[in-house]
């Protein structure tokens, strides 16, 4: 097992990847601590009991840096204390050009997506300091690098995440810290599966794997980056995309191409 004897914090936890990724680091020997606002949190907390592995599960705003606190503390008491941490959670529903996003969509997209992260790893990084011993992952998203059309607060506070991660990892490599942002593409989530269905055959369009990627695989990323196999990946930008990133443009639509025999 990977991860045996290990804690691991993750935010988000109630449903889609931070669920599936509880799942596997519980599969891996962890004990995992899971953070959402969802209650649906409790639910996950039960499938990780059930793989016969200690859960705790606590519903606070990780924005909130108060409740922050609280909210570790309360899961160190019931589980040790943490060596992994996964921040998984955020925020995608501020969907809006620039000129007619609010300032308080804005300032809330940030608070959970960037500064939800940094409260995170304040509050458990003491600690792996002293046992010189930490991990940290950060999810970003492929908006950080490539931007996103009406969603300037998410793609602003994705590419922060990048920034928080490497000045991590600078600071406390000498710690055995590793900090590493996992960057991922369309992953089959929930919330992808339910995207009208004309959107999401244009999205498949774009990924030169002409699928969406699974949980699963993403969660597998995770648990490696968490283990002792990874230690010396320190401060990289993971992308998960299934080849979305790169330069796939062409000089036709792909019916046109193959029509004239180019494809």
């Amino acid at each position: 097992m990977l991860l045996q004897g290990k804690v691991v914090l993750i935010t988000g936890a109630a449903r889609g990847i931070g669920r599936t990724t509880a799942l596997i680091m519980a599969a891996e020997g962890a004990d995992v601590g899971l953070v959402d606002l969802l209650p649906e949190v409790d639910a996950t907390a039960g499938q990780v009991r059930d793989k016969g592995r200690r859960a705790s599960a606590k519903m606070f705003d990780i924005a909130d840096p108060d409740q922050v606190r609280h909210g570790t503390q309360q899961i160190r008491q019931e589980l040790g204390e943490i060596d992994i941490l996964v921040n998984n959670a955020g925020i995608v529903n501020n969907i809006a050009p620039l000129v007619k996003m609010t300032h308080a969509a804005w300032a809330r997209e940030i608070a959970v997506n960037l500064s939800g992260a940094f409260n995170m790893i304040k509050a458990v990084i003491g600690p792996m300091v002293k046992k010189k011993w930490g991990r940290i992952i950060n999810f970003s998203s492929l908006a950080a690098t490539g931007g996103l059309h009406y969603q300037v607060g998410y793609a602003a506070s994705k590419a922060g995440l990048l920034g928080l991660t490497k000045t991590v990892a600078l600071e406390h490599a000498g710690d055995g810290i590793t900090c590493n942002a996992v960057v991922p593409g369309l992953i089959g989530t929930e919330l992808v599966h339910q995207m009208p269905q004309e959107i999401k055959q244009g999205a498949l369009a774009n990924i030169p794997a002409r699928r969406f990627g699974l949980m699963e695989e993403v969660s597998h990323l995770v648990a490696f980056l968490a283990s002792d196999r990874a230690g010396y990946i320190n401060g990289e930008e993971i992308h998960i995309d299934g080849g979305m990133r790169l330069n796939v443009s062409t000089l036709g639509s792909r019916k046109a191409l193959k029509d004239t025999g180019f494809a």
